[in-house]
């Protein structure tokens, strides 16, 4: 059976794009017979709030999207994600990181040769090569993070690619070669944070048996470090489905400082629910017809 999910972060009020995200996985499942998910992804305790959680709900009912089975919040598997990191490190694939943000900046503008990822330049490793002994003792002072180590986890999971319905180019098989490179050594998870976005994401999508994952193309670069994620863990891997984002006027996506472009602002203004459902569904319907091979 087909399985999607809509998968907000309850960090403000969901505006016309993530409206688009949750009507193509809603649809995408209703039009091939599987089931659409809610899952709440609250993990992050000092950007989160309840007010916001709860409009999620009401946008959604008033857009007409129903979901099945009871919704899933992070908050409450913080084990799972703890268990995951536990597998990794046994592994020997994870490392303390003692970096600020400025001293990563800092370091990636002294390098004339800093990677970049499709997000800008990416971590330049400088905690990597610690010794056991030093890292142990600057994990009793200092605040850190812990990250995988991408080189090192490639040679162990070897060449991997994922199904990809939405953009391109594929291979003969529709797939992607993944290039978990890309993003560098990702956090799996820091002080404030049990668990990053890319380890929480797989680890619930595999416990909800999610088959297809809709998701905007701002996260295709995402999706080459997770599907590494999921072969270390032994995790099933879903197909993915990148679709075009919503965006204003100007040519930019929407985000949750948009208040304009919000749910809950469109109705405050007397727009209709049908109205809003119409035209993203016309936006959609491309993403619709790609969904599944040979429809």
């Amino acid at each position: 059976m087909l399985v999607t999910r809509f998968a907000p972060s309850p960090t403000g009020f969901l505006h016309l794009g993530s409206a688009y995200a949750a009507v193509i996985a809603h649809d995408v499942a209703r039009a091939h017979g599987g089931q659409f998910l809610l899952r709440i992804e609250d993990i992050d305790a000092t950007r989160c709030r309840p007010e916001f959680e709860r409009a999620i709900y009401e946008d959604l009912g008033w857009l007409g999207l129903c979901w099945d089975g009871p919704v899933r919040r992070q908050s409450e598997r913080l084990s799972s994600y703890h268990a995951a990191i536990l597998r990794l490190d046994a592994l020997g694939l994870v490392y303390p990181c003692f970096c600020s943000r400025k001293d990563i900046a800092q370091e990636v503008a002294r390098s004339l040769s800093a990677p970049h990822g499709p997000d800008g330049p990416v971590y330049p490793g400088t905690c990597r090569g610690l010794s056991p002994q030093e890292a142990s003792l600057r994990m009793r002072a200092e605040a850190y993070a812990l990250r995988l180590d991408v080189a090192k986890a490639v040679c162990q999971s070897g060449t991997l690619a994922f199904e990809e319905r939405g953009r391109g180019p594929l291979d003969e098989h529709g797939c992607i070669t993944a290039e978990p490179m890309r993003l560098g050594d990702i956090v799996l998870a820091s002080r404030d944070r049990a668990a990053s976005y890319h380890l929480a994401v797989v680890v619930d999508d595999a416990a909800q048996s999610v088959s297809l994952v809709t998701r905007g193309q701002d996260l295709f670069g995402a999706t080459h470090v997770q599907r590494l994620l999921q072969a270390l863990l032994d995790l099933p891997t879903p197909a993915y489905l990148h679709h075009d984002l919503v965006r204003d006027a100007e040519g930019r996506k929407f985000s949750k400082r948009d208040h304009d472009a919000t749910l809950k602002a469109l109705r405050a203004e007397g727009h209709a629910a049908e109205e809003i459902r119409s035209q993203l569904r016309l936006r959609a319907g491309t993403s619709l017809a790609r969904s599944l091979p040979g429809t």
